[in-house]
């Protein structure tokens, strides 16, 4: 039956989320009918994308109408879902908040969500992100923004505070730790499964079970991992010992929201493999658009979630999502009320919904620390919160330019902090 949902992709030629979107939506029946519209800068990367979109919904046979433009304003008009995977300069700019900080004594895991890089990242992409928000209250107020791009919980509590767009971010980290502790355990993939809560790179996994019979399976992880190899996961492994229970997604992930995190490595991410990937990618799909045989995974499901919630919504599925970045709205009921937490989620054609029946309440976070700090840096990024924080950014030649008027933080404090990067960059000053 015909469908008349629109989605657009902005990023389409993104190395990270393209491939991996389009292998889910052509991998849905449940699309059949929709109009799939592809957007990017650069036309002619855009243009082979959208060429493998349509050799993918042919082999398929998932009959969406494919689309592509560098305009982005007509993308959006009429859509019913965006999804978003826009980054800006990626591998370049995300290199430079790792090592400057680095280079100023900074000690941080990655420079990306959290510590002085997060704060870089995020300064240059929420423009970016309001700039698609406004033109969607514009051309598609009732559209449904689902967000792939870090950083995630800073994206969402933005939008969450001054956007009526509704917006959900999805991150495959809870996939990470269910394959962690699969791992230790020596079990299949499939056959554990979990639940967790927290903020995005730092959730509780509550529950993990076998799939099959429901078995408690903690009991289980508690006894292998007393004999696993000290260097495997030392942050996640402290954590699970101080606390009972297991964090995803990983040690450099966690590390971003702890004082101490850094300890666990510093190696950054491995940008060197990145650019082996995106090369492999590049030529892979050159020579599909040449004629060579499509590498079978490029047919099958990628294991993201947007394509399940966009069906979950159009069919009215009341489908269970494993996790989804969300307002807390007393979810969380420990964390602030307008905190962007990620937690199991419903879908149907209500929209999204929390699972109650995995709330946490107060255990086992009844005292987030490391939580609420993350959520407090956070604020004051966005200019949220009690007190008033007046925030700068100063260039090399000392003019500066106030980037938020009054700023907000929860809490009482009364210091002022400056870092700079001297001749590499900016510096900040943060007057409280």
């Amino acid at each position: 039956m015909s469908n008349p949902a629109k989605i657009v992709f902005l990023g389409a030629t993104s190395m990270s989320f393209g491939l991996n979107m389009l292998r889910d939506v052509f991998s849905a029946d449940e699309l059949r009918g929709c109009t799939l519209t592809l957007v990017g800068r650069h036309l002619d990367t855009l243009s082979k994308v959208a060429t493998l979109a349509k050799l993918l919904n042919t082999k398929s046979r998932a009959g969406l109408i494919i689309e592509q433009t560098t305009d982005r304003r007509a993308a959006l008009n009429g859509a019913s879902f965006v999804v978003n995977a826009t980054a800006i300069d990626r591998t370049r700019l995300w290199k430079l908040d790792f090592e400057i900080p680095r280079k100023y004594g900074i000690r941080h895991t990655l420079g990306e969500n959290g510590g002085p890089g997060g704060l870089f990242f995020t300064l240059r992409t929420l423009p970016l992100v309001f700039d698609i928000v406004r033109d969607m209250e514009q051309l598609c107020p009732k559209a449904l923004f689902i967000n792939f791009s870090n950083p995630e919980s800073r994206i969402v509590l933005a939008l969450g505070k001054y956007s009526r767009i509704r917006a959900l971010g999805l991150c495959h980290g809870i996939f990470m730790g269910q394959g962690a502790v699969a791992d230790i355990m020596g079990l299949p993939y499939e056959q554990v499964e979990v639940a967790g809560s927290g903020i995005n790179h730092f959730q509780c996994l509550l529950t993990i079970r076998d799939r099959d019979t429901g078995e408690d399976l903690y009991p289980r992880l508690r006894a292998r991992e007393k004999n696993l190899n000290p260097a495997y996961l030392p942050l996640t492994r402290r954590l699970f010992r101080s606390f009972g229970y297991w964090f995803t997604c990983s040690d450099d992930h966690l590390g971003e929201y702890l004082a101490y995190g850094w300890e666990a490595g510093e190696q950054g991410y491995d940008f060197a493999a990145d650019e082996r990937g995106r090369a492999h990618f590049a030529r892979t799909l050159e020579g599909v658009l040449a004629g060579a045989p499509l590498p079978p995974d490029w047919l099958t499901p990628s294991g993201e979630r947007g394509a399940a919630v966009i069906g979950g919504i159009i069919h009215d599925k009341k489908r269970a999502v494993e996790s989804g970045i969300v307002p807390n709205r007393g979810t969380i009921p420990n964390l602030p009320h307008d905190a962007a937490v990620e937690v199991p989620i419903m879908v149907d054609a209500g929209g999204v919904h929390f699972r109650k029946q995995h709330f946490i309440g107060g255990r086992p976070l009844a005292r987030p620390r490391g939580l609420r700090a993350a959520k407090r840096v956070q604020r004051i990024t966005l200019g949220i919160g009690r007190d008033d924080v007046r925030m700068y950014v100063y260039d090399r030649h000392e003019r500066s330019t106030r980037i938020s008027g009054w700023a907000r933080f929860q809490g009482s404090i009364s210091t002022s902090t400056r870092s700079s990067c001297g001749r590499d960059g900016i510096s900040f000053c943060c007057r409280l």
